[in-house]
């Protein structure tokens, strides 16, 4: 058996509102292994999105540690974690979170261009990642020119540019129709077949965590299941 790339242990979170104090996740413990897909469930609120940001490091715990690749994501800076979310870690978000003002091709490559790596070959692996996602006619559009579907299919592009070990989406469905889920979900899973990515998918549809191979419930900030 593989060896976790990832260990959540005893994640609490606690958000202060005024003089109200509220747990939105209470003593997480989990390990993710190489190559798996994990699929995080629960309601709306439950605390699945809180915890995927604990995992990959854009928000901190109250209370818990997270272990990646052996090493201590909390006790790093938040400089050593930004470089290494962006060289290690690939985000897939809801609302995509695209520039307006750059094109497809641009949006993509822009991570390649923040991070710490050499930038040879990166509009090249940009562009083949975008025609791999079926927008190869799309590169130089900008945001407002694609549909939702396929700004998506850019933000997935994004993720993947860096080659990280560790993909994490958020909702990823959320905003698209049944049709155009169904056809990112297809192309999420093929990467991940590809290129043997680890993935964590949070979602609220019972369909989407069917695909996945390991499937863990969230309630009220536990994990039920």
């Amino acid at each position: 058996m593989t060896s976790p790339i990832l260990t959540a242990s005893g994640l609490r979170k606690i958000y202060t509102m005024g003089k109200r104090a509220v747990e939105v996740l209470q003593d997480i413990n989990l390990e993710v292994r190489s190559g798996e897909v994990l699929v995080i469930v629960g309601a709306s609120g439950a605390g699945k999105s809180t915890l995927l940001h604990l995992l990959g490091g854009l928000d901190t715990p109250t209370a818990g540690e997270v272990i990646m690749d052996g090493k201590s994501l909390f006790q790093k800076s938040a400089a050593e974690r930004t470089r290494l979310r962006n060289e290690q870690i690939g985000f897939v978000f809801q609302s995509y979170n695209l520039l307006p003002e750059l094109d497809a091709l641009e949006n993509v490559c822009l991570p390649g261009l923040l991070g710490a790596r050499r930038t040879d070959g990166l509009v090249e692996r940009g562009t083949d990642l975008l025609k791999a996602v079926g927008l190869g006619d799309r590169l130089e559009h900008r945001p407002t020119e694609l549909s939702g579907g396929e700004q998506q299919r850019v933000a997935i592009a994004r993720a993947l540019v860096n080659q990280p070990g560790l993909l994490l989406a958020d909702e990823p469905t959320g905003n698209l129709d049944s049709r155009t889920s169904e056809a990112i979900l297809d192309l999420l899973w093929r990467l991940h077949t590809e290129h043997n990515t680890t993935m964590i998918m949070v979602t609220h549809d019972e369909h989407i965590a069917k695909r996945g191979e390991r499937i863990l419930e969230i309630k009220d900030g536990k994990i039920v299941s």
